[in-house]
């Protein structure tokens, strides 16, 4: 499964009064985002507000964008539960749905009890059951829980998990990682642009960036020019890029990232309550 290129963590869509999943709205940026080489979508990541949506509404947006996206691009649904059997039911749901690939955040309700072998033993029981391929997401700025590396080598030899999305912006992390899995089949996505220069210089695949909703071609130009080795135009882009990467993930967040998905012609619309 080949996970390189630029990945848009989609932002789900509500009506401004009841706060419903706008799926007429979805399918608008959908139809805008078509015309970007996006290597694939990640619905029901952080920014889609993932835990605010019901188990209906999350199945729904999955058949809604998986019916919009063409085949040859790959559609990622977050489907990580806080028990291992409830990510288990949802994952094969996902898969029912339409989704090509299962993103798995670490369950953090009892972040103290997550010990390496808990979340080895969780991911791999997902893993087996999964009628699809799984990454591994690991965002400890919305969990407080750090994959530790060596449950990440030790996942990363399960035939059926073949990479992870690491959110956690420790470079020396994801180069070691990336150094560790590198005889198997896992590969690494950033998981903010605010470093995708900086993981694509230490191999990592691809990036899920919150920015490509908004700016998905310059993205995309970034990983182009990566990949062709115009090291200097892309550090210059990278440069660009991180006040405005800061802007929708760190400093303003979700309600951040919808505005200026409004200034660039997509709909944003408001987040769900209490957000």
């Amino acid at each position: 499964l080949d996970l390189r290129g630029i990945f848009p963590p989609l932002a789900t869509p509500f009506s401004p009064m009841q706060e419903e999943v706008d799926y007429v709205q979805l399918e608008g940026n959908l139809h805008r985002y078509a015309s970007i080489p996006f290597r694939g979508l990640v619905v029901l990541g952080s920014n889609g507000e993932y835990p605010y949506l019901a188990p209906r509404e999350r199945l729904d947006v999955v058949r809604c964008v998986r019916q919009a996206l063409p085949r040859d691009r790959l559609l990622l649904a977050g489907s990580g539960c806080e028990s291992t059997q409830a990510t288990i039911e949802l994952t094969v749901s996902m898969a029912e749905a339409g989704a090509d690939v299962a993103l798995v955040v670490t369950p953090c309700y009892y972040r103290g009890a997550m010990t390496g072998a808990a979340l080895v033993q969780h991911y791999t029981e997902v893993a087996d059951a999964s009628p699809i391929p799984m990454v591994l997401y690991s965002v400890p700025v919305n969990t407080g829980l750090d994959l530790p590396m060596e449950a990440v080598f030790t996942l990363a030899q399960h035939p059926n998990i073949v990479g992870i999305k690491d959110s956690g912006g420790d470079i020396t992390r994801m180069g070691l990682m990336i150094h560790k899995t590198r005889k198997e089949d896992f590969q690494v996505l950033a998981g903010s642009a605010g470093f995708l220069l900086a993981s694509y210089a230490l191999g990592a695949s691809g990036g899920v960036c919150a920015l490509a909703n908004v700016l998905g071609s310059s993205l995309c130009q970034l990983d182009h020019l990566c990949r062709e080795g115009h090291w200097q135009e892309a550090r210059d882009l990278q440069h660009r890029l991180i006040e405005p990467n800061t802007a929708v993930t760190r400093r303003f967040g979700i309600p951040g990232l919808k505005k200026a998905m409004e200034w660039f012609g997509y709909y944003g619309g408001p987040c769900r309550a209490p957000l």
